[in-house]
C-alpha cells in the first residue's frame, strides 16, 4: 500500500540543528509543513526548500494550534498521514523508513497513530514488546491518521503546550483508534534541560522546566486526567503523583523555587477555576 504522507515541524526560536534534523525525515516524506512560532522569521536555517512549506506565524500560538494549522494544510493538498515532529528531534538510519513500510503493510482504518520509541536524555530500560498499545506517546516522531484526525478535532488549541499529546492519544483511545508504538523504531528526542543528580545515596532524575512550563504542566495535566478519569482512573493518579513528585524535586534540587511553586499553585487554580490558553500572569 502506498502512503501518502506529508510532515509538520513546529519551530520556536531554533537553533542551527534543526536544518540537520529536518533533514533525517525529510526524504522519507513527500511535503514538509514548517509552522514557526518565533518573533522573527528562519526560513535561512531550511533546505530542500523545493520540498517545504514555510508557514511564520510571527508569534508563538502554541503547539496545539501549530500542528493544528499543518495538519489542515495537509489535509487541503489531499494527503492521508502526517508526521509529526519536533524541532530538536531526528530519525537515524533507516527507522523511519521501517516504520512507514510497517504502517503500509498494517494499515487499518481503526489505527489512529503510530509513535516510535523515544530515545530521551534520561536512563531508559529496554523494553520487552517489539509492539506496544500505550495509553499515551509524546508527539515527535508520531504518524497519524488524518481521517481519525478530523473525527475527534484535531489537537486541543486551549491547551497551548503541555499535555497536548496525551489528550490526542486519549481522544483517539475514545473514539475507539488505536495508539500503537513501535519499539525496533527508534527516535532521538531531546527532552528539556533534564539533570540526574545525587541526593543522599539515591541519583534523582529532574526537568529543570522554567516557572511559565511548571504553570502549564500543572494546569494542563490536571485538565486532561481529569477528563479522561471514568475511562482511565489509573492515569489521573499518576498525572496527580507526578505532580507531587515534582513539587519535591523543585523542593530539593532546582533553582527558581519560588517562582516555579507559584506557578505550579496558579496551574492549579485556573484548572479549577477551568482557565485555559496562554499563560497571562506578568511575573
Amino acid at each position: 500500500m502506498m502512503l501518502k504522507i506529508a510532515g509538520v515541524v513546529v519551530l520556536y526560536n531554533p537553533d542551527d540543528n534543526v536544518g540537520k534534523n529536518i533533514a533525517s525525515y525529510l526524504n522519507n516524506i513527500d511535503r514538509l509543513y514548517v509552522i514557526d512560532n518565533s518573533r522573527h522569521k528562519n526560513d535561512n536555517l531550511l533546505q530542500n526548500i523545493y520540498k517545504i512549506k514555510y508557514i511564520f506565524n510571527n508569534k508563538n500560538l502554541g503547539i496545539a494550534t501549530a500542528l493544528n494549522i499543518g495538519a489542515k494544510e495537509a489535509i487541503k493538498d489531499g494527503y492521508d498521514f502526517l508526521l509529526t515532529m519536533d524541532q530538536d528531534s531526528k530519525f537515524s538510519s533507516n527507522n523511519l523508513d521501517n516504520m512507514i513500510l510497517w504502517l503500509s503493510k498494517n494499515m487499518s482504518d481503526d489505527i489512529g497513530l503510530i509513535s516510535p520509541r523515544h530515545i530521551i536524555n534520561v536512563e531508559q530500560q529496554e523494553p520487552k514488546k517489539d509492539i506496544e498499545y500505550p495509553l499515551t506517546v509524546m508527539t515527535s516522531g508520531n504518524i497519524i491518521n488524518l481521517k481519525a484526525y478530523e473525527k475527534i478535532g484535531g489537537y486541543k488549541d486551549f491547551l497551548f503546550i503541555d499535555s497536548v499529546d496525551f489528550e490526542y492519544c486519549l481522544n483517539l483511545i475514545d473514539h475507539n483508534y488505536k495508539v500503537i508504538q513501535l519499539n525496533k523504531i527508534e527516535l532521538k528526542h531531546e527532552l528539556g534541560n533534564i539533570k540526574t543528580e545525587k541526593f543522599l545515596w539515591r541519583n534523582i532524575t529532574h526537568s529543570n522546566h522554567n516557572y511559565i512550563r511548571r504553570y502549564y504542566i500543572t494546569r494542563n495535566s490536571l485538565y486532561v486526567g481529569k477528563k479522561y478519569k471514568d475511562k482511565y482512573p489509573k492515569f489521573y493518579k499518576q498525572v496527580k503523583r507526578e505532580i507531587g513528585r515534582d513539587i519535591i524535586k523543585i523542593i530539593l534540587l532546582e533553582k527558581d523555587k519560588y517562582k516555579k511553586l507559584k506557578n505550579m499553585i496558579r496551574g492549579y487554580i485556573d484548572f479549577k477555576k477551568e482557565i485555559k490558553g496562554e499563560y497571562k500572569y506578568n511575573n
